[in-house]
């Protein structure tokens, strides 16, 4: 199964080059970094990244990430995907553009 992060490029870019995305700021606080499949994923776009340009998607295959990622409940109960620990950029299948749509929400596209 694919999960799916959602941030700003300059985060991604800086991740890139040192091989490992650590988390942002709302995840270093939490514990964990935040994923969401890709049923969650547009509510998530529309729920924290609304207004917000130049945002990416990261997909990640969910077994790549063995132990460190826990399935925990969240928004009305539902499980969502949850990293204990630094994501290696090397587990990164695709990285995509989610431009902002007429409603300011970010459009992350049709997930698989």
């Amino acid at each position: 199964m694919r999960i799916y992060k959602i941030l700003p490029r300059a985060e991604w870019t800086a991740a890139h080059e040192v091989r490992r995305f650590e988390g942002s700021a709302i995840d270093r606080q939490d514990g964990f970094i935040h994923f969401s499949t890709a049923a969650q994923a547009q509510e998530t776009a529309a729920k924290h990244f609304a207004g917000q340009t130049d945002l990416v998607v990261l997909e990640v295959e969910a077994d790549d990430l063995g132990a460190a990622l826990r399935w925990e409940a969240s928004r009305g109960g539902a499980l969502f995907p949850h990293l204990y620990g630094p994501l290696e950029a090397s587990l990164v299948r695709y990285v995509t553009d989610a431009p902002l749509g007429d409603d300011q929400v970010p459009q992350v596209g049709t997930l698989v």
